[in-house]
């Protein structure tokens, strides 16, 4: 637990102690055992001041039982081909495991268009994926490797990253500040991999915004990056845009490995099949029914706001904004 000081998680545990039994179940599935472990995510998310580590924590609880996150994975996003669509436009996947054990999470940044769904969806899609990571895949992985593991990698790949990007700021924003506030310090190290110029110039200017910690998180390399990640990683779980420099494609691996962003790929059959089995358990005789899950999105804290203000203010840089401007507010938000 790095340098957690004991009396400052005890000091912690006494206060959490306190809360009412609805904030003490929900918080049984975010600790799943390891109360320690987690409170220390939330102190170090408050540079270890008890008091701001204990209001974030209480926020976050009042967060999952206003929007009832417990019960996000029973519910499935149907039919199956919207959620292909989902898939197919909202890249992620899990491609394997590093050497100490950590899930590696691929992420199509560039190639991501989120445009098959409403907004509610894809945020939907995410807080399942972290809560099946949270509650299955971590838990697993803590079994598999006889220590706790809390964390996991994540593989940025930014092929394809562009002009017409800047519509998807207002999503992607919302998507990271549900993970801030209520899901911090999941992600050991961010890998971004295949990284185009427009990214390296807003790069340079979006780093200094950063707070340190997560400055220290994040590692651009060079290329796809094959050779640095196979020094944590071996070849069956590196990210199929990893494989060959030049490759230029999120979507297709050279060597046959499978495309983890699929929905046909083994993580996103396994999660999506526990989500419908999830759903039967509770009512085995309705049949499943269409509809997002709305889930109330948290206000922007001060630095995401400006991260996002610099990003998009770098993007007009480069000039040729005709259409994207206006496409800033054009995601859907109805079902």
């Amino acid at each position: 637990m790095g340098n957690a000081s004991p009396d400052l998680i005890k000091q912690f545990q006494t206060l959490m102690e306190e809360e009412d039994e609805h904030l003490q179940l929900t918080f049984k599935n975010i600790h799943q055992g390891f109360v320690d472990e987690a409170l220390v995510r939330f102190l170090n998310a408050r540079d270890w001041n008890v008091a701001k580590a204990r209001k974030m924590l209480v926020d976050c609880l009042n967060w999952r039982i206003t929007n009832e996150i417990d019960s996000i994975l029973t519910k499935p996003i149907v039919p199956t081909d919207l959620y292909r669509g989902i898939r197919d436009s909202q890249l992620i996947g899990l491609s394997g495991y590093s050497n100490e054990g950590l899930p590696i999470f691929a992420i199509g940044v560039g190639q991501s268009t989120f445009d098959k769904a409403s907004v509610h969806y894809y945020v939907q899609s995410h807080i399942q994926i972290n809560e099946y990571r949270d509650r299955v895949v971590l838990p697993n992985a803590t079994k598999k490797f006889g220590r706790h593991i809390g964390t996991c990698v994540k593989v940025l790949d930014m092929t394809g990253l562009k002009l017409s990007a800047l519509s998807q700021i207002k999503l992607l924003t919302v998507i990271s500040t549900i993970d801030d506030l209520n899901y911090p310090e999941k992600t050991d190290t961010y890998y971004i991999v295949n990284v185009p110029y427009i990214f390296s110039a807003c790069w340079k200017v979006v780093k200094p915004l950063l707070q340190e910690r997560t400055r220290k998180k994040i590692q651009v390399l060079q290329g796809c990056g094959r050779d640095e990640l196979l020094k944590i990683m071996d070849l069956d779980s590196l990210p199929h845009f990893c494989r060959k420099e030049g490759s230029g494609s999120s979507r297709r691996s050279s060597n046959g490995n499978g495309d983890c962003f699929s929905l046909d790929h083994s993580f996103h059959q396994e999660l999506y099949s526990y989500t419908k089995q999830q759903s039967r358990s509770l009512k085995p005789i309705a049949p499943l029914k269409q509809g997002s899950f709305h889930v109330s999105f948290p206000q922007t804290d001060v630095e995401g706001t400006k991260i996002a203000e610099t990003i998009e203010s770098e993007f007009h840089k480069f000039g040729g904004m005709n259409g994207v401007s206006n496409s800033i507010n054009g995601l859907k938000i109805d079902d």
